[in-house]
């Protein structure tokens, strides 16, 4: 029974105890000590300038009681107010914060060239002219076979809209449904009352508008980056050399040293990653060809830029491919099947390995967890990115965390 009793009435002492320090400490955060004040304030004569300024207008008071209730939840409700404020102001932010991102992770992929060039002599200025020129030609390059292609099959496609409706109309299961519904005179009435409704039609205008206005920003976008890019490639070191300033002198080579070396792997991954999706287009392109396969040119770009995703994007490309050439000529489709199967093998385990080998070494583990964090939060963009972060967070895991750990 005593050791019941010593047992409950140990935290009731030292919580009574607690509670007698905090009404002491809230009596002396409030009272004023009325004996220590002067009764009178000494004349202005006797002080110096400064302080006889100061006491002009009267000596200063007691500060406010900080655990006053009122005091604690103005100043909490300022900071919530403030959290919510910065939260809304990021969200506003959100495309110029990812523009930033995309240009600076596109920066730190041609670095690598920049370097080498500089290497070899030549002025920063001259080697990220043509750095960037050579990024300009692949895009325009890029344009050039995708956008001819679509405006000829689009064109295409809208002359040929009127022969596939009739052929759709003339079908025999069409016809059928026709005789047994109705059907042809309701889809009729139906699309003359959504043509005479108003609602319908600012909806479509609406739509169309909204289309345009995505292009335009899209391409202001790209244009945006590219721009960003350029400055970035610029002023890459400089921007370094500041960000570098900031960290207390004791600690600033070893965070340069760690920034350095996390951003090389993340330039070399972005550009090895490139390399190996360039190589899968190349490759797709001239097996495309020789199998027969419609399009080859915008299937082969796709395959590319989807080959930039990590896990899936070589996968996805090559089910867009399988797609048109099932559609087209289901023989055809076995040979792209096969061909991606037997690629894909060769990839993972010859071509990858040889050029990620001086990159990044992130666990398979963490590159899915990763890639799927990355997707979630910011879709694909999140999951080209995701892999570079994990590499440069399990850097400072590996040399920051654990040598700490260590230590203690």
């Amino acid at each position: 029974m005593r050791v019941r009793l010593t047992t409950v009435w140990g935290p009731v002492s030292r919580w009574g105890e607690y509670r007698r320090r905090q009404r002491r400490t809230l009596e002396q955060s409030g009272h004023i000590d009325h004996a220590s004040l002067p009764d009178d304030p000494p004349p202005a004569a006797a002080l110096d300038p400064e302080t006889a300024a100061m006491l002009r207008y009267g000596s200063a008071g007691q500060p406010l009681n900080r655990h006053s209730p009122f005091y604690i939840g103005f100043f909490g409700a300022t900071g919530a107010l403030l959290a919510v404020g910065l939260w809304r102001t990021l969200g506003a932010l959100a495309t110029t914060i990812t523009i930033l991102l995309v240009a600076f992770f596109l920066a730190l992929a041609l670095d690598p060239l920049v370097e080498r060039l500089c290497a070899r002599r030549f002025p920063r200025p001259l080697a990220v002219g043509l750095v960037f020129a050579m990024l300009l030609l692949v895009l325009s390059a890029i344009a050039s076979l995708v956008l001819p292609t679509v405006v000829v099959q689009g064109s295409a496609l809208a002359a040929r809209s009127p022969e596939y409706v009739s052929d759709v109309l003339d079908a025999r299961w069409v016809r059928d449904l026709d005789r047994h519904y109705d059907v042809l005179d309701r889809m009729r009435t139906e699309l003359v009352q959504k043509l005479t409704d108003q609602s319908f039609v600012e909806g479509l205008l609406g739509g169309l508008l909204g289309a345009g206005r995505a292009v335009l920003s899209g391409t202001f976008q790209v244009v945006t980056v590219l721009v960003l890019t350029l400055y970035l490639l610029v002023s890459l070191p400089r921007v370094k050399s500041a960000s570098y300033a900031l960290v207390p002198r004791s600690r600033r080579a070893r965070v340069s040293m760690l920034s350095e070396e996390i951003m090389r792997r993340v330039g070399l991954y972005a550009a090895g990653q490139v390399a190996i999706a360039t190589l899968n287009a190349l490759l797709s392109y001239v097996m495309m060809r020789i199998v027969g396969v419609p399009y080859a040119a915008v299937l082969a770009v796709t395959v590319g830029l989807l080959g930039l995703i990590p896990m899936i994007g070589a996968t996805l490309g090559a089910a867009i491919v399988t797609l048109v050439a099932f559609f087209d000529e289901p023989r055809s489709a076995i040979v792209v099947i096969v061909y991606y199967v037997v690629y894909q093998q060769v990839e993972n385990y010859v071509i990858a390995p040889r050029v990620m080998q001086q990159t990044v070494s992130v666990p398979g583990t963490v590159t899915v967890v990763a890639a799927l964090a990355g997707g979630a939060l910011l879709g694909v963009l999140g999951a080209l990115l995701a892999i570079p972060v994990a590499a440069g967070l399990l850097l400072i895991y590996e040399e920051v965390l654990v040598p700490r750990q260590q230590d203690a």
